[in-house]
């Protein structure tokens, strides 16, 4: 029929259209020009960062408390130093103590939302002057964080040679930058999947669970791990998890007693009302329930939607996991699904992801045909500067980005599970 014919040809010519733009914009991202995005973004974010401190006193060019969050771990780990856990817990309390501890931090509040253990390694810190405590944990995060940076790279042979590229984009990740700028308690979390992967290379999936379970010190990481790793029956993993957190909360509990505990479960209760406190910045929220409380009006349906893209994101990454695709791949496909399946995540939170573009990047590196996995890596890794546009826009790039992006690794482990069964048969023949 002609007409079949002609509709055929034309999807034939739009298809080759389209990856022929693919190809073309891939190709644009060659390794000097990453190199020169990678260190132009660092010395802007880190000079910028620089200048902002650059300050007598505590407050930096804004007027915002230096060290930003860490305000409040110190505040949390003095209190558990000098055993005055009643006002831990109590917002007003805790605000009247932070006052009389850091005088020039009126008018920065929290609310205690973690369990009373996370505060124990601050306790350590709260015995120094508070900018130098800020200094020393900004110091221990930059440490980890590149450390766990390395031991992926390691494992990324096609990577190797490009070192100093990978150095100046570990610098520039914009997850990297926030947890700095907020001294946030995200740089653990990222030891923690690193040590997972590793764990899984080396087929110790007991030890991996472990990891993955000590992350109950924040569980809306742990959230998508423990969909994924149930469905997929990775019962090893699984009681590794399981062990870790109830090691942690075990530990927690004979330590500070059942008060404080009590106090801190009540906390998690009134989590619910304390969200607007919270994240009075939603644009800082780079997960698919932040996405879609900024572009509806209605929350409960912007609830609903949140269901439902995050149950496709959970199905997609249980289909990964199960394939025959390589670690790297499914691995990645855990970590891009644990920040958008999350109910809170704010954008130092991104800094879990350095393992998943190190993993795709030596993916990318290996299938010359990745042109679109190459280009929404790359916008991944950018979008999150944009955040602040949302505020406008209401459209949260980075959400669209990093969905795209899981969807791409979706295909991905389905075309190399079917490469593998097709060189299995192949090999029996």
């Amino acid at each position: 029929m002609p007409g079949a014919s002609s509709d055929s040809i034309a999807a034939t010519c739009r298809t080759a259209a389209h990856s022929g733009a693919l190809r073309h914009l891939a190709r644009l991202l060659t390794s000097r020009r990453i190199t020169l995005h990678a260190a132009l973004l660092g010395v802007c974010l880190w000079s910028l960062y620089a200048a902002d401190l650059a300050t007598p006193g505590l407050r930096d060019r804004v007027g915002q408390i230096k060290g930003a969050d860490f305000l409040h771990f110190y505040t949390a780990g003095y209190l558990v130093r000098t055993r005055l856990l009643q006002p831990l817990y109590d917002p007003a309390a805790l605000a009247a103590f932070q006052k009389a501890l850091v005088p020039q931090s009126t008018g920065t509040y929290f609310v205690a939302s973690y369990g009373p253990q996370v505060y124990l390694p601050f306790s350590v810190l709260a015995r120094l002057p508070y900018a130098w405590a800020a200094l020393a944990w900004a110091l221990l995060n930059c440490v980890l964080y590149l450390a766990c940076c390395y031991a992926v790279w390691l494992y990324c042979p096609r990577l190797r040679p490009h070192a100093l590229v990978m150095f100046l984009l570990a610098l520039a990740f914009p997850g990297f930058f926030n947890l700095i700028a907020f001294g946030q308690t995200s740089g653990p979390a990222l030891a923690l999947f690193t040590l997972a992967f590793l764990a899984l290379r080396s087929r110790r999936h007991f030890l991996a669970g472990l990891a993955i379970g000590s992350l109950i010190y924040k569980p809306q990481l742990g959230l998508a791990a423990a969909v994924i790793f149930l469905l997929a029956a990775e019962w090893k993993v699984v009681a590794g998890a399981l062990a870790a957190a109830a090691a942690q909360l075990s530990f927690a509990w004979a330590w500070f007693g059942t008060a404080v505990m009590q106090q801190y479960l009540r906390s998690l209760l009134r989590t619910g009302q304390a969200l607007p406190f919270i994240e009075p910045k939603l644009y800082q929220l780079h997960c698919l329930r932040g996405f879609w409380l900024l572009l509806l009006p209605w929350r409960n349906l912007a609830a609903v939607l949140y269901g439902l893209s995050a149950a496709v994101i959970l199905v997609l990454s249980v289909i990964c996991w199960r394939s025959r695709a390589t670690l790297n791949l499914r691995f990645a496909a855990l970590l891009l699904a644990t920040v958008l399946v999350a109910p809170h995540l704010m954008v130092y939170d991104l800094v879990i992801l350095a393992p998943a573009f190190l993993l795709l990047g030596e993916w990318s590196m290996e299938h010359t045909q990745a042109d679109a996995l190459r280009i929404f890596l790359y916008l991944a890794f950018a979008l999150p500067l944009l955040a602040p546009l949302a505020k406008f826009t209401h459209l949260q790039l980075s959400v669209i980005s990093l969905a795209a992006l899981q969807a791409l690794v979706w295909l991905a482990a389905r075309h190399e599970q079917s490469d593998n069964h097709n060189a299995s048969q192949a090999a029996e023949a």
